[in-house]
């Protein structure tokens, strides 16, 4: 099993040096496991956007796990979302969801 980071740690360790986001993410801290959509919750909490520029390069390298994906594809169902109402709320191509659906949905 792969090992991943101790996001908790990590950004515990960021929030000392950011105090003013401390409240905002303390309820997200708490949990034991982080997931990759709350990860980057997290990380939008604590840093402010940038230009449109920066984000979509950002963006760009962001890696969703298995269960993240499921997660996002439930919000989709749970909602009755169209992909590209998805893909907009969480700034993911609509290929991807589409892709995503074909894997992950029988």
């Amino acid at each position: 099993m792969p090992s991943t980071p101790n996001y908790i740690k990590i950004y515990s360790d960021i929030l000392s040096k950011h105090p003013e986001a401390k409240e905002a993410c303390s309820g997200l801290l708490k949990k034991k496991n982080l997931s990759a959509n709350e990860v980057i919750h997290i990380n939008d909490l604590i840093f402010p956007k940038k230009d449109k520029q920066a984000i979509k390069f950002n963006r760009r390298y962001y890696c969703y796990d298995k269960a993240s994906i499921i997660e996002i594809l439930q919000y989709q169902k749970k909602n009755n979302l169209k992909n590209i109402e998805t893909a907009l709320h969480f700034k993911v191509s609509r290929n991807s969801i589409t892709k995503w659906k074909k894997k992950f949905i029988p």
